[in-house]
């Protein structure tokens, strides 16, 4: 695996997670972000190589070979987005014992609130270069 890749591992049973993905996608002009769900092979080889446990309550950024978590992995994600997302990268403003905590209840209510698929989303046809 190539460590110039910007990687985002996220939840594929997620309907949240799903949703973030095509959100990103439509909002990564330059396509500067690749996708893994940690439930594919490509996935758990990934958080193999890098030495991430079961982190399913985390959305997981790789850039480079520096690894990142909960909202810094959003914070770093939207440095590589364009359009007013792009203003998410500004939440490093807030405390990060704030940011992780709303993270956190929003990780551990996503299956309540948005619900859960019997299996991984398949990218559209235009996007599948996009997910490894």
């Amino acid at each position: 695996m190539s460590n110039d890749l910007n990687i985002v591992l996220f939840d594929g049973v997620c309907n949240l997670c799903n949703s973030t993905v095509s959100f990103l996608i439509k909002y990564d002009a330059k396509c500067h972000l690749h996708f893994a769900a940690q439930q594919t092979q490509a996935g758990k080889d990934i958080m193999t190589n890098y030495g991430i446990e079961n982190e399913q309550n985390s959305v997981i950024f790789i850039k480079g070979k520096q690894v990142y978590y909960q909202s810094d992995a959003i914070i770093e994600i939207a440095k590589l987005i364009s359009g007013w997302p792009r203003l998410l990268r500004y939440s490093y403003l807030i405390p990060s014992v704030l940011r992780n905590g709303v993270y956190d209840i929003i990780a551990k209510n996503r299956y309540k609130i948005f619900g859960k698929r019997t299996s991984c989303a398949v990218p559209k046809e235009e996007d599948k270069n996009r997910f490894l």
